[in-house]
């Protein structure tokens, strides 16, 4: 089974492991001046097709995202709950299963700590994987992603 990892947000961090190696990365998602605001979306439903179809031909695709429980704010948690939602209605229209996995839960993994702050989280990455990230989503993809590839 192949898995992508998801940290859902206007920045979506992104992982995949191909071949043995973890590929990952950021996506920009943010509506640019006199759009609407579901261009994002539009955005994001696009760069999940064509993630999906360049991993389907090398076996089925899981696609894993992080479980946000509680958000700074109003507009945070209406944007999280659209990337959820068209997460979910993407996966569903097309047959790929997907799963949430609890911010905690991965923060554990990753430091030993479910509070972790995104400091320690990079910190960690960096120790793990010998390198500097784009950003914490990155780093949070790539977290979750070795999460349920050793589970």
């Amino acid at each position: 089974m192949n898995r992508v990892a998801l940290d859902l947000g206007t920045t979506t961090g992104w992982a995949v492991l191909l071949d043995g190696q973890i590929i990952s990365g950021t996506w920009h998602l943010a509506t640019k001046r006199h759009e609407g605001g579901g261009m994002r979306y539009v955005r994001f439903r696009n760069q999940l097709d064509e993630l999906i179809k360049e991993m389907s031909p090398m076996g089925p695709v899981c696609v894993f995202y992080e479980e946000v429980r509680r958000h700074m704010g109003t507009t945070a948690s209406h944007v999280y709950g659209g990337f959820e939602s068209h997460l979910q209605a993407y996966c569903d229209e097309h047959s790929v299963p997907y799963e949430s996995v609890c911010v905690g839960t991965i923060k554990k993994h990753a430091t030993g700590k479910g509070n972790s702050n995104k400091a320690k989280m990079i910190e960690a990455a960096k120790a793990k994987w010998g390198r500097d990230f784009t950003d914490d989503n990155e780093v949070d993809a790539r977290w979750l992603l070795d999460y349920v590839t050793t589970r």
